[in-house]
């Protein structure tokens, strides 16, 4: 009898560590392998890119959240304050409105597998997931890349790419 128990217990146990380690995180990794957080992920994850742009040296916010099946990204609006090469401008981007001196485009429903950004001079790249703020310029060189990415538990321990 008391074999039994243990045999259900240790049972319950391994299915246990197998349902955790297969469970969606979030990971940011810079420097191509450098993990720099790691955190439960689930599709009301709000994630907040900010950056000064690079040519028009303007705040640009972008907005998105974790996709329905954990397993990408979805960008819903952008929020910037001047026009300018690489800003969303065209009916076909989304939903375009002014808010006091910022131009906001919501329901842009663009799909991302992964974000893959890097740091640049002077643009303040900072990523927020939920109440968390990491300030990856103050982090990284600028040049570096960026990855961040939603990933079974398990990969999370072992690096972006194999062994960390």
């Amino acid at each position: 009898m008391k074999n039994k128990i243990i045999a259900s217990v240790l049972a319950a146990a391994l299915l246990w560590l197998g349902w955790f380690l297969t469970r969606p995180v979030l990971s940011i990794y810079g420097n191509e392998k450098q993990q720099v957080a790691v955190m439960e992920v689930t599709s009301d994850t709000e994630l907040a890119i900010s950056f000064i742009h690079s040519v028009q040296k303007t705040l640009v916010e972008e907005f998105l959240t974790p996709d329905d099946e954990l397993d990408g990204f979805v960008l819903h609006s952008t929020r910037y304050h001047s026009f300018g090469v690489g800003l969303p401008f065209m009916e076909s981007d989304g939903a375009f409105r002014q808010e006091g001196n910022a131009f906001v485009m919501d329901d842009m429903n663009r799909h991302f597998k992964e974000l893959n950004l890097r740091t640049g001079v002077g643009t303040e790249l900072t990523v927020r997931i939920d109440e968390q703020t990491f300030r990856l310029y103050e982090m990284f060189e600028a040049g570096q890349k960026i990855d961040i990415i939603i990933e079974p538990r398990y990969k999370s321990f072992l690096g972006k790419g194999g062994i960390i």
